[in-house]
């Protein structure tokens, strides 16, 4: 595509959405609103960016972060889109090359959409294109006038419009691409209302006026949807949801029940994977090919790699599931836990800093902290790494092929050599060499009769 550069609008208050938030900052999957369209033009790869921010600056410039190409400029006072445009242009210097304006808050924008708007505008050779969508209810939405040869003559909003002009069905879209000289008419747009806010529609019936070609592209009306109010937000963030559940049933992973299950936008899922419903996977997880994740499973920022299961009710944070292994049901992985190979982890065991070597096994109620657990070590249920000393964290290590009773609890910092063996209910405080017996259990001692005799002194009583 030709040199172009982009500015988006995003210093809005949002009053409609009855937060203390910035309106572009508002989760949609995940991410900030503003992220979306943000990333639609990205994938243009345009010369520059320009992110115009007004309300709680600071946080949407913490929130989108800093690249060669995104440059931010401030909007100080709230006085309209032509005004924001302004801004907008300003850190761009002496703009050469088309530019593409767009607004924050339209999540659903995509960047095909982009990319055949500007397409439509080159072909045209217009000057000015702006987007539009015809639409049964056009209440609340600019109408895009046209002459007697179909040519866009103007958008009248509105409150403005006349009776004949409120049944015009094709709107405006809030996307506009230009030339460089049409920004030279930003200086001639007057305030439109005692607020005095300054319209970019107003730049439409401007560049006619001065002769300038003005042309519009009908786009989709879904990917136009703005969101100013939480129940737009909820709408928006449901569509998304199904065009990357969509997107992933296209590349061969079977989704059970599409509407339960929630995937953020970076996720990637291998083909013939089963995501069973109430699943919930975020950040940038990873799933591998013939993965079965079963449901209310909840994945975040974590690799499961080819063929693991993940079974009911599992929490997976920030950790890896080697190929083969199988996690669950009711088991909680922690921050950097590192599954290997055929790695069994059952019901209610959590690990946090545990690496399982290939084909270890903790099958069921364990707690595993700081742990380095060797290849084909069997962790007997009940078993406890005491990791923490009230001040300090230690690490427990299990050598290759040791086998732990249930009921143990191995207080670290605490070593099991290679082979060793420790017994149930042992409380291992020193380190077991290589192909020992560790046990600590108090001798058990039979009173014959004791039943019989307690009797007794209960019926006296």
């Amino acid at each position: 595509m030709k040199e172009f550069v982009s500015v988006i609008m995003a210093a809005g208050l949002g009053t409609r959405m009855k937060s203390d938030r910035a309106k572009v900052l508002h989760p949609v999957l995940g991410k900030p609103m503003l992220y979306f369209p943000l990333q639609a033009v990205r994938a243009l790869r345009p010369k520059a960016i320009s992110v115009v921010v007004g309300h709680q600056a600071e946080r949407v410039r913490e929130a989108m972060g800093t690249d060669p190409g995104l440059v931010y400029a401030l909007q100080k006072e709230q006085k309209g889109t032509a005004d924001a445009l302004k801004a907008g242009v300003a850190p761009l210097g002496k703009v050469r090359s088309t530019l593409l304006v767009l607004n924050g808050d339209m999540p659903l924008i995509r960047t095909e959409t982009l990319k055949a708007l500007i397409a439509f505008h080159r072909r045209q050779k217009n000057a000015l294109t702006l987007s539009s969508f015809i639409t049964p209810d056009p209440t609340g939405y600019g109408r895009v006038l046209r002459d007697d040869r179909d040519r866009v003559s103007g958008i009248v909003e509105q409150k403005d419009a006349t009776t004949d002009q409120l049944r015009i069905p094709e709107v405006n879209g809030g996307l506009y691409v230009m030339e460089p000289g049409v920004l030279d008419l930003l200086s001639q747009i007057r305030p439109a209302n005692r607020a005095g806010e300054y319209y970019l529609t107003d730049i439409v019936g401007l560049s006619v006026s001065e002769g300038l070609k003005v042309g519009a592209c009908l786009v989709e009306e879904e990917d136009l949807r703005g969101v100013n109010s939480r129940k737009e937000l909820a709408e928006a963030a449901g569509i998304l949801r199904m065009r990357i559940l969509e997107g992933l049933m296209a590349d061969g992973v079977s989704v059970m029940q599409p509407g339960s299950v929630f995937i953020e936008p970076e996720v990637k899922v291998g083909r013939d994977t089963f995501i069973y419903p109430n699943v919930v996977i975020e950040g940038r997880s990873r799933i591998g090919a013939g993965c079965h994740i079963f449901p209310g499973v909840r994945i975040v920022n974590s690799k499961v790699e080819d063929g693991a299961v993940v079974k009911d009710g599992c929490v997976i944070e920030d950790s890896r599931i080697g190929p083969g292994c199988s996690v669950g049901p009711f088991a909680h992985l922690r921050p950097g836990s590192v599954l290997k190979k055929d790695v069994k982890v059952g019901n209610f065991v959590e690990l946090k800093k545990a690496v399982l070597r290939d084909g270890a096994k903790a099958s069921h109620l364990s707690y595993l902290g700081d742990a380095e657990i060797g290849r084909g070590v069997n962790i007997g249920a009940g078993t406890i790494t005491c990791n923490y000393d009230g001040t300090h964290k230690h690490q427990t290590v299990i050598g290759e092929g040791v086998f732990i009773g249930s009921d143990t609890q191995l207080v670290a910092p605490v070593k099991v050599g290679k082979g060793a063996y420790v017994g149930a209910g042992s409380t291992i405080t020193g380190d077991v060499p290589a192909g020992s017996l560790a046990l600590t259990r108090v001798r058990q001692r039979n009173i014959e009769g004791w039943v019989k005799k307690r009797a007794l002194v209960k019926g006296k009583k």
